[in-house]
């Protein structure tokens, strides 16, 4: 079978596409023939050695997918070739077909796409766990997104409103803030050409946001904690501006905040009928029209190395998916 292989670190575009044996399933395992895979910003950092999942060389990148069983492993009860499924799969996904373990796939309903199926398990399970899960946000607070018209930002925004919150995305331009409103933003900050925390006071008359929702990291993880309001909740998703930032502890003590860790592959893996639940949630939210994601591009899997490239420079809005 044909899938994109990382045989050294570094960055995407050291990534080639090869012929390779077709996996087997272990036990408690299923393979699945691809028929969709999210892109998602650990696959780039993942190539480079900078996540915090390091798989030995050479390996497949690619976390989430959407296809059908094609095999069983010895003691899977509850799958059966056939059955069409989106699965959490952190390496491998980058190919024509995949092995996951049976517990990190749930059933897709009929008339899903795949690319959608495809698009949910990450960006959505993740936000799904830092909104709801962690962060608790209850209808009438005011979240604030960071980097909200990416995958997992975008996603924030449209649970957010799902639960009844008002939603200030900030992203760095114009044209992204226009798609945040489309997607149920109520206010929108541009960070590139705004000061951060004095549009989050403005627009929260002083008050701050309750939850702050952080996939970013770097230069604007203190400004936006420093408008957080008392007893507000900052969520840690990554660091996709490229640097960890470091935070002075007495911001947190002064305004009585909490620094919330969200690592939704853990969780998963740790909590899956909690997981389980979430997905359950958001399939819902999407047949009541409540979540409309957003798939932004299609690539054929040799072109994978161009998508992480994109997703790298940050030309991607929403959630572009490898279809092989």
């Amino acid at each position: 079978m044909k899938a994109i292989v990382c045989k050294q670190w570094g960055g995407p575009e050291q990534l080639v596409l090869e012929d390779i044996a077709l996996p087997e399933p272990g036990p408690g395992q299923v393979r699945i023939r691809v028929a969709a895979a999210g892109v998602n910003f650990p696959d780039v950092l993942i190539v480079q050695k900078k996540y915090q999942v390091q798989p030995p060389l050479p390996f497949t990148p690619g976390a989430e997918i959407a296809g059908t069983v094609s095999a069983v492993g010895a003691g899977v009860t509850t799958l059966a070739p056939g059955a069409t499924v989106a699965a959490l799969c952190g390496i491998g996904g980058f190919a024509e077909e995949c092995v996951v373990d049976a517990a990190l796939c749930m059933p897709v309903p009929a008339g899903v796409p795949m690319p959608l199926a495809a698009s949910l398990m990450l960006a959505y399970g993740t936000s799904w766990h830092a909104v709801r899960d962690r962060a608790a946000l209850q209808a009438g607070e005011t979240m604030l997104v960071l980097g909200a018209a990416g995958g997992v930002g975008l996603a924030a925004v449209e649970i957010g409103k799902a639960l009844g919150a008002r939603v200030i995305a900030a992203a760095g331009t114009p044209e992204k803030l226009a798609i945040c409103r489309e997607h149920g933003a109520d206010e929108t900050i541009d960070y590139e050409r705004e000061d951060l925390r004095e549009a989050v006071k403005r627009l929260t008359g002083g008050k701050g946001p309750e939850v702050i929702f952080d996939p970013v990291g770097g230069r604007f993880t203190e400004p936006a904690f420093r408008a957080i309001a008392w007893r507000g909740r900052y969520l840690v998703i990554g660091f996709a501006d490229g640097n960890v930032p470091a935070l002075p502890l007495n911001l947190p003590l002064l305004k009585g905040a909490s620094l919330v860790g969200v690592y939704w592959g853990e969780f998963a893996k740790r909590e899956p009928g909690n997981n389980a639940k979430g997905i359950a949630e958001l399939l819902g939210w999407i047949g009541a029209g409540k979540l409309k994601p957003r798939i932004s591009k299609l690539y054929p899997l040799a072109q994978a190395p161009q998508a992480l490239l994109d997703m790298a420079a940050r030309r991607v809005v929403g959630k572009v998916v490898i279809v092989p």
